[in-house]
């Protein structure tokens, strides 16, 4: 049932905006900043937490659950609504900090990727012929 839980989307996200918009008065900024991704980051938290105490009903999981899968749009459509050309014209700081955080991403990419166990092609394609149950005599010499 999808209305089950959202209560607790509801306090996540009101929560979220108000440290948003603390965090904006205390930046001197007159926006929320990062409110519906920390929003996002409590209700996370929050559902691990009741999960794994066993507090959360499956019926409220299955809500929470359908909520989650429509978090993303609605970040998206939330966040395309913010003046991005006035954040432009107070200066390249906004410029900077998309670059930065764009190269941090790629830079981690590959030290990610190389705690990832990668078999090689050859290994792989003799590991499947040989799955399927087919004879590799002509290939033993």
């Amino acid at each position: 049932m999808v209305i089950f839980g959202v209560a607790l989307l509801a306090i996540c996200m009101l929560t979220g905006l108000f440290i948003g918009e603390v965090l904006g008065v205390l930046m001197g900024i007159e926006a929320n900043v990062g409110g519906v991704g920390l929003a996002m980051l409590m209700l996370v938290l929050v559902i691990d937490h009741l999960k794994k105490r066993g507090k959360l009903s499956l019926p409220a999981q299955e809500g929470l659950g359908f909520w989650s899968a429509m978090y993303i749009p609605i970040v998206i459509a939330m966040s395309a609504n913010q003046n991005v050309a006035a954040a432009l014209d107070g200066g390249p700081l906004a410029v900077v900090a998309g670059v930065t955080a764009v190269v941090i991403s790629w830079l981690f990419v590959p030290l990610l990727s190389k705690g990832a166990h990668q078999i090689p092609i050859e290994e792989e394609k003799e590991n499947s012929m040989l799955a399927g149950g087919e004879s590799n005599v002509s290939n033993i010499k």
